[in-house]
């Protein structure tokens, strides 16, 4: 069945450092963009207007002093740590990728469209509360998680981070929340050093956050399994009322960030089993949010083919979810049962 599907799409996300050689550049959007406008694609989608962030909506998750400073880099280049920079337009276009993002939420949420992806930048799973980090300014996710709660009156929230890339900054502002699961699979060891299975909340939030660290070279098979052993019964019990995701193409093989090995096709897997247990427990409700991916070509190729399983124009189906999961994978055999083992106390679906 064909599903409407919403695109946050906006120029003005270009605007954002284009005047450095950085790996996080404008030409990853320019990409994606012209795919979106080829006429096979172009008509298929239902277009969300971006809007800026207000202050309001940015308090929820990051702290005043921390808006004043990177206000203050408005029409300026300033480093704010060694891999993140704010140029001239930064401020506007973060506050435009955190409202596309709540945008994208609304529309869901209204019934207005099935599912979406907010095609946005800059990033934003490593900004903490009073951090930016990782070329992220405000954290996309957390913002569109808290103002789901706030508006929505949403309970229950569960965010993947399938990143190769811990979200460090996504964790520890759910890190004592059990509103928000946060379940993450990561490159270990990788920047930024975060994500080990022993991280797993605290207080309240204790076995609402998930981590999953994944050796170099994990592949379609390992990712598949870890969705379908690990993170499917979890989310049955859970029953979110919406499934946000931070969708960072760097597992893709042959990211200069990373070492990892999963095909467009494995995304395209990963966003099927993420569906069904959306349709499962909220109504289909799923909203993506544009996180890392460096290799241009590659994460095109896999944009696109997310998009197409989100509208229902492919269907990953059980008997290829099972095909790639039964490829035999000791190392993946071993990690798997580790996490069960983590993880069984606070989840004992598994």
């Amino acid at each position: 069945m064909s599903k409407n599907t919403g695109i946050v799409k906006d120029m003005r996300y270009l605007r954002h450092g284009p005047e450095f050689a950085h790996p996080e550049s404008p030409q990853r959007l320019i990409s994606i963009y012209e795919m979106l406008d080829n006429p096979d694609m172009s008509w298929k989608f239902a277009w969300i207007d971006a809007r800026y962030a207000t202050r309001e909506d940015l308090e929820r998750v990051h702290r005043p002093s921390y808006l004043d400073t990177i206000a203050a880099t408005a029409g300026k280049t300033v480093m704010l740590d060694p891999d993140t920079v704010a140029t001239a337009e930064t401020y506007d276009v973060a506050r435009l990728a955190a409202g596309g993002v709540m945008n994208a939420i609304d529309s869901v949420a209204s019934g207005e469209t099935d599912n979406a992806f907010a095609l946005v930048r800059p990033p934003g799973h490593h900004a903490q509360a009073a951090v930016a980090a990782g070329f992220c300014i405000f954290n996309n996710i957390a913002i569109g998680a808290r103002h789901a709660l706030a508006r929505h009156g949403m309970k229950r929230i569960l965010i993947v981070d399938w990143d190769l890339h811990h979200g460090n900054g996504t964790q520890e502002i759910f890190f004592e929340d059990r509103q928000v699961l946060y379940f993450s699979t990561h490159q270990s060891p990788a920047y930024p050093g975060t994500g080990g299975l022993t991280e797993m909340g605290k207080g309240e939030g204790i076995g609402y956050t998930l981590n999953v660290p994944l050796s170099p070279g994990a592949d379609d098979a390992f990712y598949v399994r870890v969705f379908r052993d690990i993170l499917s019964p979890i989310v049955l019990a859970f029953k979110p009322e919406i499934i946000l995701v931070s969708a960072g193409f760097d597992p893709y093989v042959g990211d200069p960030l990373g070492a990892m090995e999963v095909t467009p096709e494995g995304f395209a897997c990963m966003t099927r089993i993420l569906l069904d247990l959306a349709d499962e427990c909220c109504g289909g409700q799923m909203v993506l949010v544009l996180e890392g991916g460096y290799q241009i070509q590659g994460l095109t190729k896999s944009v696109r083919a997310v998009l197409l399983e989100l509208l229902g124009e492919t269907r990953v189906t059980e008997e290829t979810l099972l095909r790639i999961a039964a490829r035999p994978d000791e190392k993946a055999d071993r990690q798997i049962g580790r996490v069960r083992e983590q993880f069984e106390p606070y989840w004992p679906v598994l």
